[in-house]
């Protein structure tokens, strides 16, 4: 596994100097830069992953699904743009996502923060910085979930607007937030990777309705999620109302 997250991290770093290069050579601009990023970063992860690991099981956001992934033990689960729009803005919060799940869990990840030259690493574990109260909470600052804001509202949090799920995530890892939680509509490469290294950490991760989250399926839909602090764990899970 020591080789499988070096590789992770690797390639997270690497598609995000790409990403980097893509912006600043100032050919696009909005939707048409996040296109052309998705696209340029998703080449490159999936040639070198293709090349790397031969007998794993692929998936990516920008890749055609087959069904053969769903016979493999070990699959690579990829977001080469995790936050498209805010990458297209030039916006901080965007991220680059390589995980590897086996048997259906996140078990290898590397979440790439390029802005900030930083790639937080599931094999590479640093202790939590002391939380703080009331607890920060992250919520999309596009259209965070209802349910997220019942949450905190129940909870006293102090809500924190952020783009991509991959920077959410790595802010609860990194001590900027306690909690983040999502209940908007997801897939797996938008959280298999930040919940590997999420878990690493320390952080308790499931489903809303406190499940395992469940990688690999034929569906790749998942669409809820908290990521959080363990001591607020339960008093999200507690405080959650999920639609009828």
């Amino acid at each position: 596994m020591s080789n499988d997250a070096a590789l992770a991290a690797q390639l997270a770093e690497t598609a995000g100097r790409i990403l980097l290069e893509v912006r600043g050579c100032g050919a696009f601009a909005g939707k048409a830069l996040g296109a052309a990023g998705d696209a340029v970063a998703n080449r490159f992860l999936v040639d070198a992953l293709l090349a790397q690991r031969p007998d794993d099981g692929l998936l990516s956001e920008e890749l055609q699904d087959t069904p053969e992934r769903l016979g493999k033990e070990r699959v690579w689960i990829v977001d080469p743009l995790d936050g498209s729009r805010e990458y297209g803005e030039g916006r901080p919060d965007w991220a680059v996502h390589v995980g590897l799940a086996v048997n259906g869990v996140a078990s290898v990840g590397a979440v790439a923060l390029p802005e900030e030259n930083l790639v937080l690493r599931s094999d590479q574990p640093t202790p939590l910085r002391p939380a703080k109260a009331p607890p920060r909470m992250l919520v999309s600052r596009t259209r965070p979930a209802p349910q997220a804001l019942a949450v905190a509202e129940a909870l006293g949090a102090e809500l924190v607007p952020m783009g991509s799920a991959g920077a959410k995530a790595m802010a609860v890892v990194r001590g900027q937030a306690e909690i983040y939680l999502h209940a908007g509509g997801q897939y797996e490469w938008d959280n298999c990777a930040p919940v590997a290294v999420a878990q690493a950490h320390g952080l308790h991760c499931s489903r809303v309705d406190g499940s395992a989250l469940t990688y690999n399926q034929r569906d790749t839909y998942l669409p809820d999620l908290l990521i959080c602090r363990p001591e607020w764990a339960g008093p999200v899970l507690k405080a959650v109302t999920l639609p009828a």
